[in-house]
């Protein structure tokens, strides 16, 4: 049977609409503002950022369905099979960057990819995951955001959850930097054997969960008071953030190489970041237990 992408596009529609209003309700006062595109080469989407809220200080929830009859180098590179292909990708990605340093920023993303070719069988594939980036350590808002991930992943194996977890913690790896983006989530890519129905409704399962996860941390910390040095230890924080986009994310540079719109691929940025040459955190300081414990692989439902 062929994947039928019509379907996973309007499940994906939904959950925009689904992530934007339960963001919008734990803001109370920011709302998404829509911007649709038109891709020259073929498709879309609608780009839809909430700026300066009560609680988000830039989040962007975006929908894509983007082909051609070329792929960019950056896809075929380690699947030359795909040359010659026309190709159809259709997802949701967001970012979350909260004003309050104590409130985490969250990514997410769900994406399935499928390029034909004449007299041959379509090479398609689901991919996505969450990960979370806290600024300051909460032991509990990580074991509760890897339980939401684990939980969505059970009915589909038991060893679901440690492998698309490793697989987060890998690839949200500052190499230059020698630590983790942030305490990591699920991530995945290249699903495709357990047959189109199963891996759609894992898809489903994952993009779900993002808010389960996410928005009970966002109500606990979002009324903590801060001060301007936790403030500007999240603005610092933040550069990492850029960094890692700019230098390692493969959608980040998927988008770019198929001429997706810029300003839609770089709305993960946030709107202010600080870089200081060679900071050190205090000793014994809330910062620098952020390096020395949570920057690193950790398994956070050990004894759950």
């Amino acid at each position: 049977m062929k994947p039928d992408i019509t379907v996973v596009k309007n499940y994906l529609l939904e959950l925009q609409d689904a992530i934007c209003s339960r963001l919008e309700t734990v803001d109370g006062v920011g709302r998404f503002v829509e911007d649709n595109w038109q891709r020259e080469q073929g498709g879309g989407g609608r780009t839809r950022v909430l700026a300066k809220g009560a609680v988000i200080e830039k989040g962007g929830v975006n929908f894509s369905h983007v082909y051609g009859n070329q792929l960019p180098a950056s896809a075929t590179a380690q699947r030359p099979e795909l040359q010659g292909r026309d190709f159809e990708a259709v997802g949701v990605s967001l970012v979350i960057h909260p004003d309050n340093p104590f409130v985490p920023t969250s990514h997410a993303n769900v994406r399935f990819f499928i390029a034909e070719k004449s007299g041959e069988e379509p090479v398609w594939w689901f991919g996505g995951g969450y990960d979370l980036t806290p600024y300051y350590p909460f032991e509990e808002d990580c074991v509760f955001w890897h339980q939401t991930a684990h939980d969505a992943c059970l009915p589909f194996g038991e060893d679901v959850y440690s492998r698309y977890k490793q697989w987060c913690d890998d690839y949200f790896f500052l190499k230059h930097r020698h630590e983790t983006r942030g305490v990591g989530g699920l991530f995945f890519d290249d699903l495709n054997d357990w047959g189109f129905e199963k891996s759609f409704a894992f898809l489903r399962a994952v993009g779900d969960s993002y808010c389960d996860a996410y928005v009970p941390i966002v109500e606990k910390r979002k009324s903590m008071a801060f001060d301007q040095q936790q403030k500007d230890f999240q603005l610092y924080r933040r550069g990492r953030y850029v960094e890692f986009n700019l230098v390692f994310d493969r959608g980040t540079l998927f988008g770019l190489q198929t001429g997706g719109r810029t300003e839609s691929i770089l709305m993960s940025l946030p709107p202010e970041v600080k870089w200081g040459y060679d900071w050190k955190p205090d000793p014994g300081s809330r910062e620098e237990m952020l390096y020395t414990d949570f920057l690193k692989p950790r398994d956070w439902l050990k004894g759950q």
